[in-house]
């Protein structure tokens, strides 16, 4: 067996598991980023996956490999350099588990990220804000969900995957009312409320009546909203 195999199994299983605690969508990431590289070099050296060694995976393969990103994937600089990143952590790893392959170590890891264009943040201005609000029916189950979701979402301005992750048991709605917020990197924080908000999510709580560990904002069968559902709801 080659160093490969091992070193990947570890970097996952000690490095971003056990020492950093790395959430499950970075995990995923990664595990996407390196099924997509074995994939592609098995290609370019016709060997299978597990007989791969580091040295195989050198700079001119991955140079190679994020061009195939870009130009037969059509994946954005941005996700590009994504990928990249999870390729520097692991090389990094890989560095101090096995310094015979520094070179090709010390290669890859000199491989730059691309520079790409910045998303202009746009912000909606107060009238909008009222109309967004003003849009959901409040007089269905539905309607005072969305109303309460979009409301919460526009005064605390949580990222969307924190906003469907939210349950019951979050909200805190007692003196120094807050919600409590699992946030990127599992890093945990309280954001206040003001006291319109209160005020609806007191009442969507007392209509939702459900379990301290169930979906906040849950589907009529009872489960969390997916990000797709809450990014159709404002394109709506």
């Amino acid at each position: 067996m080659t160093p490969l195999a091992p070193a990947l199994q570890a970097f996952f299983s000690e490095r971003l598991i056990t020492q950093r605690n790395s959430s499950p969508q970075t995990i995923a990431a990664y595990r996407d980023t390196f099924r997509l590289l074995l994939a592609f070099a098995a290609e370019q050296t016709g060997k299978q996956p597990f007989e791969l060694d580091l040295d195989d995976l050198d700079a001119p393969l991955i140079g190679r490999f994020l061009h195939y990103l870009e130009e037969d994937r059509g994946n954005s600089p941005r996700t590009r350099n994504a990928r990249l990143g999870a390729i520097h952590s692991f090389y990094r790893f890989a560095a101090l588990e096995h310094p015979e392959h520094a070179h090709t170590i010390a290669r890859v890891m000199a491989i730059p990220t691309k520079r790409h264009e910045q998303n202009t943040v746009s912000y909606l201005n107060l009238t909008e804000i009222k109309a967004l609000l003003a849009a959901p029916d409040q007089a269905t189950w539905l309607g005072r969900r969305d109303h309460a979701l979009l409301l919460l979402m526009i005064q605390t301005g949580v990222r969307v995957s924190e906003l469907t992750g939210l349950r019951v048991r979050d909200v805190h709605l007692a003196s120094g009312a807050h919600i409590r917020i699992l946030g990127k990197g599992r890093k945990k924080r309280a954001t206040p409320l003001t006291r319109e908000t209160i005020q609806i999510l007191r009442q969507w709580l007392n209509e939702r009546s459900g379990e301290p560990e169930e979906a906040l904002f849950p589907t009529r069968q009872g489960q969390p909203l997916s990000r797709y559902t809450v990014g159709a709801l404002v394109s709506k």
